[in-house]
């Protein structure tokens, strides 16, 4: 037999998003349901990854000191791969770990259920392994979910069901997925004692590392990426859907060419594989923000938005969905009537710069898709890194001529030229 519910808000999602907003509502005495389709919360969710803790802090002050956190980022690293070299820059500074703002390494599943749980202390109501089968609305407006047979009314739903989001397909809000709107991001979590960890990665006990990767994805668009956990190293690959079926290949065999790259395996070794798992990733930045965030009785935070910034050096998404929750939790509490949210959502996601961010890296994607990114500029920087550091006993040859010389061998002064200026003009 059918059933009917009310709550002032249903968040639909119980990643980042939905919980940052979730914890704001119910704190506010908002009767809050969080409704997660994953048998178990933070199920379905996966990433590299850390948290950078301001957003935490926005959430209630000194919250992180409370979050299921693995280790402070100290060393911000990108490394440049050719098929069998790699060059890297290392930016040490022991005060990244000091005070607010500060970043954290994460591991998804210890991180989501702590959020989940702290939301409930709050007083949010959380149900999980329930699929959301279709919104109910009514005169145009969202008044709820329907799930089953059972209804569950809301004055606001909130769409923090990731970047496939279904529910504001059906609102009308955003198009199915393309497949040049996203990308696919393979992660694997390897267990390494600490020590190891401290030892391989240059690090005094209980410090941590951000690592980018280019190059390495046999020319597949896309990079990587590597965090130090408290036991544990997690590796990935973000990579471009369309440029893995041009090359004919199989995401498992390009992230395990990947890892096998010498320069990784002598930091990876001996360790053993607790975790693996693939997740579709927003690429697309601000372009890929739909048009519009809302409609009455509706708003959309987090990866279903499309708030994720990739820069290739700088990864940002956990910080942005929190912020997007928190600002959708204001606009529910400061709203004068269910209509007013959405604009109000809007406004809110402008005060807090999650809208001002995403347009300022509004370019980046042109960059990060260039093909010539994914294997001639690495392999070109490697090679003139070889030229740099190789002593043969013969006179060398000059410097700026040997350079000139393998960027023409690589890339073309033409391209070379051209992919600067767009570079240029991007950021």
């Amino acid at each position: 037999m059918a059933e009917t519910y009310r709550f002032d808000v249903i968040v639909i999602g119980a990643g980042p998003a939905g919980i940052a907003c979730a914890c704001k509502l119910a704190k506010a005495g908002k009767k809050t349901l969080v409704i997660d389709r994953a048998k178990q919360v933070g199920g379905k969710n996966l990433t590299g990854g850390r948290v950078y803790t301001y957003a935490l802090e926005l959430v209630e002050p000194g919250l992180h000191k409370k979050a299921a956190l693995e280790r402070p980022v100290v060393r911000e690293q990108v490394m440049v791969l050719s098929d069998t070299s790699a060059m890297s820059v290392d930016y040490y500074n022991p005060e990244l770990a000091e005070d607010i703002p500060q970043s954290y390494t994460v591991l998804r599943g210890n991180f989501d259920d702590w959020f989940a749980a702290y939301a409930e202390q709050q007083g949010a109501v959380l149900v999980d392994g329930i699929r959301v089968d279709d919104l109910v609305i009514e005169n145009g407006q969202v008044v709820g979910i329907r799930a089953g047979d059972d209804v569950v009314y809301a004055d606001t739903v909130v769409a923090a069901d990731g970047v496939n989001s279904l529910v504001a397909q059906q609102a009308g809000l955003r198009n199915q997925v393309s497949s040049h709107s996203v990308g696919v991001g393979v992660k694997e979590t390897i267990a390494l004692p600490a020590a190891a960890i401290e030892r391989r990665f240059n690090l005094n006990p209980g410090q941590g590392v951000a690592r980018t990767i280019l190059g390495g994805t046999q020319g597949i668009i896309g990079g990587g990426f590597l965090y130090t956990n408290k036991e544990s190293v997690s590796l990935g690959v973000v990579l471009n859907p369309d440029s893995v079926a041009e090359k004919g290949l199989r995401l498992y065999d390009v992230f395990q060419e990947f890892k096998m790259h010498p320069a990784l395996q002598a930091l990876l070794g001996d360790g053993e594989t607790i975790e693996y798992g693939a997740h579709l990733v927003p690429e697309a930045g601000w372009r890929g923000v739909p048009q519009r965030l809302y409609r009455p009785g509706l708003v959309v935070v987090g990866d279903a938005a499309g708030f994720v910034v990739n820069t290739g050096t700088i990864l940002r998404g956990i910080d942005l969905a929190i912020l997007s929750g928190i600002a959708a939790a204001q606009a529910v509490i400061t709203a004068a009537a269910p209509e007013a949210v959405g604009p109000a959502y809007q406004k809110e996601l402008e005060r807090l710069n999650v809208i001002p961010t995403m347009r300022l890296y509004a370019g980046w994607p042109e960059i990060t898709q260039n093909p010539r990114m994914a294997s001639t500029y690495p392999t070109m920087m490697n090679a003139m890194a070889g030229q740099m550091f190789t002593v043969s006993g013969d006179v060398p040859e000059k410097i700026n001529t040997a350079m000139l010389r393998i960027a023409k061998q690589h890339v073309g002064i033409k391209n070379l030229l051209a992919d600067g200026w767009k570079g240029f003009r991007a950021i």
